[in-house]
């Protein structure tokens, strides 16, 4: 049996309707996954491929997906299943076609409305990945406290244990020391994409906004607007558009350079190269907002 037929039959099983793709395609799958698409007349789905062992990173990835669709604020990808078939992990889902122009006053309103969606308590009831590396959610009802341990701890301490000491580190403690004289707001724990990057949205033919490749979890609604800044992707008509629908708390500008730092070490701890500059200038800039 192909593997494409074996995708077939658990689709089939997981939506209690026969499936029988006239066509199978690789896609890109991001610098994590292999991907497949499956199509027939009548629908098609998007299938992501690993790894046996990355089965708990799908079966997390399928829950963030149902968590984002019960909100009812801004489409995604609906989950199908998760599994093991020919000898890999697979997570299916809906196949959206992203072949239209995004409107980012429409994508920023839908983001605010996810965002109204909220917890208890911040992180989420089990964990998950940011890329490939873990991410850590044991629920905190201290904002601070999650970002420090849940967060920034996690990716310094990885980023130690891959030879990135010395100042990186140093510097690093004396951050995570001072983390509540940056952090004295106490936000909502909203519901949050959690990897909320210009790669990860796109729209379907009729305008739709989709989000995807989630890292979900409660906490700030704001470190899903700092990550749309970090790499670019999303525009000034966005951020207005998002500030007129919900306001932000004063000391934004500050926060998102702390919120940012997590992306940034995750790129280290995973790529390397020039990150760990950056990730110093970040925490020199934030440890000069203590004094």
């Amino acid at each position: 049996m192909s593997l494409e037929t074996a995708l077939a039959a658990r689709i089939s099983a997981a939506t209690a309707s026969p499936f029988h793709p006239e066509r199978s395609h690789s896609m890109h799958g991001g610098c994590i996954n292999q991907a497949l698409v499956l199509e027939a007349p009548e629908r098609g789905y998007f299938v992501k491929l690993n790894t046996p062992e990355r089965l708990t990173m799908f079966e997390a990835e399928a829950e963030g997906l149902t968590a984002l669709a019960a909100a009812a604020a801004i489409r995604v990808p609906r989950p199908i299943c998760t599994g093991l078939v020919d000898g890999h992990s697979f997570l299916a889902m809906e196949h959206l076609t992203l072949v239209g122009r995004l409107d980012p006053v429409r994508a920023a309103r839908e983001l605010a409305a996810l965002h109204h969606t909220t917890a208890a308590r911040h992180g989420w009831h089990r964990d998950n990945t940011i890329g490939s590396t873990p991410q850590h959610n044991t629920p905190c009802a201290d904002w601070a406290e999650f970002w420090r341990e849940r967060r920034l701890r996690p990716q310094l301490e990885l980023a130690a244990a891959q030879g990135h000491g010395g100042a990186l580190q140093r510097s690093g403690e004396r951050l995570l020391l001072g983390l509540d004289a940056l952090l004295d707001h106490t936000p909502m724990p909203s519901l949050l994409h959690g990897d909320l990057w210009g790669g990860n949205i796109g729209a379907t033919a009729d305008g739709a906004p989709v989000i995807f490749d989630p890292a979900v979890y409660h906490g700030d609604r704001e470190t899903d607007l700092a990550m749309t800044e970090l790499f670019g992707g999303f525009g000034p008509a966005f951020h207005a558009a998002y500030r007129e629908a919900w306001p932000l708390a004063p000391g934004y500008g500050v926060r998102k350079t702390l919120y940012n730092l997590y992306h940034v070490l995750n790129h280290l701890n995973l790529f390397g190269g020039g990150y760990r500059q950056q990730a110093q200038g970040m925490i020199e800039r934030l440890l000069a907002e203590l004094h």
